[in-house]
């Protein structure tokens, strides 16, 4: 089973994955797809708000939040790990639950990250919003580190996010039943 949306101009089938027995979603997935991901950005960028930093929730933001970067013209953009590497130095760090990621995950940035973003304005960037618990936990950590987020984007909102006065994006992603019909 397909959903077949169109997004930047760009005609996608998206594949319908099982979630739980009620609950199917259509998966996004910019990972691979260049047309798609400049297409994205250039359409983000348009509605974006004024911003001196972007960042992100590894990983499937990253390619979409480089290419917003390159276009706008920035040199730099920061990605919220989901673990700390070893060159990362005083890591902060916050938990986050996301409706694509069967356990719990953390998300993390150092303090290289946190010295640049303070006192900066900083737009969160994500290829699907749903839940919102990874955007809660970027948000928590560009908070921790002094930052002032702007806004909060993505290229799709998905169910209850279509609602959210505080969220930026292109289209909406509706969720599904088994059947493939669109949940009401």
């Amino acid at each position: 089973m397909f959903y077949t949306m169109n997004v930047a101009g760009l005609k996608r089938d998206l594949p319908l994955c099982r979630v739980n027995d009620d609950l199917y979603i259509g998966a996004f997935v910019i990972f691979g797809d260049v047309e798609l991901t400049v297409a994205c950005a250039r359409e983000l960028l348009k509605i974006a708000p004024e911003h001196d930093i972007l960042i992100t929730a590894e990983s499937k933001g990253i390619p979409l939040v480089y290419e917003m970067a390159r276009q706008h013209g920035e040199n730099r953009y920061l990605i919220a790990r989901k673990a700390a590497k070893l060159y990362m130095k005083n890591v902060f760090s916050t938990e986050v639950t996301s409706i694509t990621t069967e356990n719990r995950q953390m998300l993390c940035i150092d303090q290289d990250d946190a010295d640049f973003m303070r006192g900066k304005r900083v737009l969160i960037v994500d290829d699907v919003i749903s839940t919102g618990e990874s955007l809660k936990a970027v948000e928590k950590l560009v908070k921790q580190a002094g930052g002032n987020v702007v806004g909060k984007m993505a290229i799709l909102a998905e169910g209850a996010a279509q609602d959210r006065p505080d969220i930026l994006y292109l289209e909406k992603l509706p969720l599904f039943n088994p059947d493939g019909s669109i949940k009401g």
